[in-house]
């Protein structure tokens, strides 16, 4: 099954093939090229553009029936990330044409991963450095927390990844970004599911990782 993938402005620039005999590899793009290079492109950007201006709001999403179920179902804010962790590239093209940007990958072990890798690899555009290096630094991080608050993580059901939300029960996922929470608030939740917090040990490690994104924070009631 063949996609066809288009820059911002519609312009084709690759191709990507999804398997559907259970042959490997299961995904084959176009070899990277001047033109196609998937961490500077986001799939479906080209139809979104009308709708990121319209309602300030842009969704991703890891995969390109993602996109497609969405926007068959009026989500036309939606794009992907073609499967991989969001780059700065990326960051900046949505900084240019939307107010919010949700995070709305799969709820699966690797889906959640994928999200941490986003919010890492992509910081120095949406907020600062990677969380890891709080402890190795003495200046203070996250200077540039006006970004953060761009940045909000809808949290999926799991068993569902949004192709299949969407097609199921398409207002549960109106409700579910609408509900999006902020990157603290999904930090909290998922460094707290890996790092054992009941040991001293555990509590310093998530101390280190989140108090700099915490003490950063402008608004002192948050």
């Amino acid at each position: 099954l063949m996609f066809a993938i288009r820059d911002s402005l519609g312009n084709l620039v690759g191709f990507a093939g999804r398997a559907l005999d259970g042959s490997n590899p299961k995904y084959l793009n176009t070899p990277q090229t001047a033109l196609f290079d998937k961490g500077h492109l986001l799939y479906g950007t080209n139809l979104a553009n009308e709708s990121f201006k319209r309602e300030g709001i842009a969704v991703i999403v890891e995969g390109y029936m993602d996109v497609i179920a969405a926007h068959q179902h009026g989500y036309r804010n939606v794009v992907a990330s073609m499967g991989t962790a969001l780059t700065e590239h990326q960051v900046a093209l949505l900084k240019q044409r939307a107010t919010t940007v949700i995070l709305a990958l799969d709820p699966d072990l690797a889906g959640q991963e994928a999200t941490l890798r986003s919010l890492e690899g992509s910081w120095s555009i949406v907020g600062k450095q990677h969380l890891s290096d709080s402890r190795r630094l003495k200046s203070p991080l996250y200077e540039r927390t006006g970004d953060l608050e761009m940045l909000r993580i809808a949290i999926l059901p799991g068993g569902k990844d949004p192709d299949e939300l969407i097609r199921s029960d398409p207002t549960q996922w109106h409700s579910l970004i609408n509900e999006a929470v902020s990157v603290v608030d999904y930090l909290f939740q998922a460094l707290g599911q890996r790092i054992d917090v009941s040991s001293s040990h555990g509590k310093m490690e998530l101390t280190d990782r989140l108090f700099p994104l915490i003490a950063s924070m402008q608004n002192p009631y948050e």
